[in-house]
């Protein structure tokens, strides 16, 4: 399967090689690398509702993004909530997370979304229609901006 091939699965139809996959990429870049503290594992993966977007270079997966459901929305109609944005070391600058945000803006442009991005990546996800909004906040010690974008 070609890189550019986004994956989209729910929690009951990933493989244990899938997951095994992601969470080694989340572990080895929000831990290791970005040192980050915080709850990696919140329990949000495994809802019927929540999303895993990836892309995989074999069996590995080299970029992904969980796509969550709020009941309640934390911003306007923001019920939908993009996260977990990762890419592996030595595929960052070839436009994966773009190409993965893409396929969630056709799935899911017709609702509100929102995000929580770290602040260098903020023109990434302006790209796809996200404006932000409130200040700018420290969370696990990187800067971060909210983000929404209004389903179209």
């Amino acid at each position: 399967m070609p890189i550019d091939s986004v994956i989209a699965k729910s929690w009951g139809e990933l493989t244990t090689s899938e997951l095994y996959s992601i969470m080694k990429l989340r572990t080895d870049v929000f831990f290791v690398e970005q040192k980050v503290d915080e709850t990696e594992l919140d329990d949000r993966d495994q809802e019927d509702a929540t999303r895993h977007y990836w892309l995989a270079d074999g069996d590995d997966v080299v970029a992904y993004i969980r796509v969550l459901f709020n009941e309640t929305a934390e911003y306007l109609d923001g019920h939908r909530v993009i996260g977990r944005v990762v890419v592996r070391d030595d595929h960052r600058g070839e436009g994966l997370a773009r190409i993965i945000m893409k396929r969630i803006v056709e799935d899911f442009g017709g609702e509100g979304m929102m995000l929580h991005a770290q602040d260098y990546i903020v023109p990434l996800y302006a790209k796809f229609g996200f404006e932000s909004f409130g200040e700018l906040y420290e969370e696990a010690t990187i800067m971060h901006q909210s983000m929404y974008r209004a389903g179209r």
